[in-house]
């Protein structure tokens, strides 16, 4: 009995840590669609990019993936003097803002060839 006590509260301790976490990590895309206003001269208006190989287009990509190197541009654990400028200055809720806009954003679509022999 007295394990089943302690998986209880083991379940119920991570369930509200989860909650939390959640509710702190999700963004707004519509907040977001408003702070990607900077972003747009370099990914383009939807993430798309600019036809500039250099800049990586955002749209489509998933949103932790961008949470994640927007946070390491912010703490210099990823190196890009512009992206560190830009970084920099965003909170916790902005970049998960940003994350969720340009990941609800439809991506450049692929053809694939059925034919191997093409």
């Amino acid at each position: 009995m007295k394990g089943h006590a302690m998986t209880l509260r083991l379940l119920i301790a991570l369930t509200l840590g989860s909650v939390a976490f959640g509710a702190h990590a999700n963004g707004s895309i519509d907040a977001g669609k408003q702070k990607s206003q900077t972003c747009q001269a370099c990914h383009g208006a939807d993430g798309n990019g600019i036809g500039i190989t250099m800049y990586p287009i955002l749209a489509g990509q998933h949103a932790d993936y961008l949470r994640k190197a927007l946070g390491d541009y912010k703490s210099g654990a990823r190196v890009n003097p512009i992206m560190a400028g830009f970084a920099g200055a965003l909170s916790e809720q902005d970049i998960a803002d940003l994350a969720a806009y340009f990941s609800s954003q439809q991506g450049p679509l692929v053809e694939l060839n059925a034919d191997p022999a093409k």
